[in-house]
């Protein structure tokens, strides 16, 4: 049965992806500018400029161009990039693992975080403690990521000279960009455990389990978590996707490599092929996350497979 969810939550993926593909390529194209403007010398002819543009079929409809970019893709090509002239296959490739780690890290970070500080402000019988979570997660779901990466740079970088400032040459240079990035992450983390978990507490089962004489500790671990995990595991799926689109900007500030630094840069450029390159694997890992989301909610809880059917 599981097998059976599976692949029909992986099949409803096809129209999907074939519904952002048409949107990443029409956003990327309907932009101002073309990536003609920065291959061209000052003082080159009209002629100079239409032959570029002929030579890189931009001078195609655009419903021609989205089908060789997709007829490409399908066959493992996605483009060569106009201004870097690089494959952009071999440049994702090439700054992808930083994302990866980056977003790995942050992943980790704010899923432990979130999790201890949820369950801490669910359990605790501390006025105190419960404030502070509580002003904690309201904080970190209300800073701007960019201006957070700021304020580390201003104060642990900049004042303290405890870290880097930029770059991506040791594991000192991780850390500012990991906090950045996993600071709003634990706050929603904790917000939803702790949520989850005063609503499983008011169940008639725990009433039961604590005049049966088990220890708060007991039910909190074997009989609380287990079910306050369902809307937690949806979340962090969801934050599989949510993290690197997130790093986009955080590694531009912190001057790193990876997917964001690669589609900013192309961005400024209108290199067509890597701007659609990069957006598209955003948009895998968001429907990546989505459907690990789905998956594991169906195998923890199987009414969920029972109503998809």
């Amino acid at each position: 049965m599981l097998l059976r969810y599976i692949f029909l939550r992986a099949l409803m993926l096809i129209p999907v992806s074939i519904s952002i593909s048409v949107v990443i390529f029409m956003i990327v194209h309907l932009l101002p500018g073309d990536p003609i403007d920065n291959l061209i010398r000052v003082g080159s002819s009209p002629e100079d400029r239409a032959a570029l543009v002929v030579k890189y079929g931009l001078d195609q409809p655009l419903f021609v161009q989205y089908f060789r970019w997709v007829g490409a893709m399908f066959q493992g090509d996605f483009g060569e990039a106009i201004v870097l002239r690089r494959p952009v296959a071999d440049l994702i490739g090439q700054n992808l693992p930083y994302s990866l780690q980056l977003g790995a890290l942050a992943f980790l970070f704010s899923s432990t975080v979130g999790i201890i500080l949820g369950t801490i402000s669910a359990t605790t019988r501390s006025a105190i403690v419960e404030q502070f979570v509580r002003g904690f997660i309201l904080l970190g779901s209300t800073v701007p990521g960019f201006w957070l990466a700021l304020l580390m740079i201003l104060f642990f970088a900049v004042q303290l000279q405890w870290f880097p400032v930029s770059g991506a040459r040791s594991w000192e240079s991780l850390v500012l960009p990991v906090l950045t990035i996993g600071f709003g992450g634990v706050a929603l983390v904790a917000r939803v455990t702790r949520v989850a978990l005063l609503d499983v507490r008011r169940e008639d089962f725990v009433m039961l389990l604590h005049a049966k004489g088990l220890s708060s500790r007991t039910i909190l671990f074997r009989h609380l978590m287990p079910h306050a995990m369902l809307p937690v595991v949806t979340i962090l799926a969801l934050r599989i996707g949510w993290i690197l689109g997130g790093a986009v900007t955080v590694e531009f500030v912190f001057g790193r490599p990876g997917l964001g630094s690669l589609l900013i840069r192309a961005l400024g450029q209108r290199d067509y092929p890597v701007v659609q390159g990069c957006l598209l694997m955003l948009a895998l890992a968001v429907m990546l996350g989505t459907l690990i989301g789905d998956v594991a909610q169906a195998a923890m809880d199987p009414r969920i497979r029972e109503a998809k059917k």
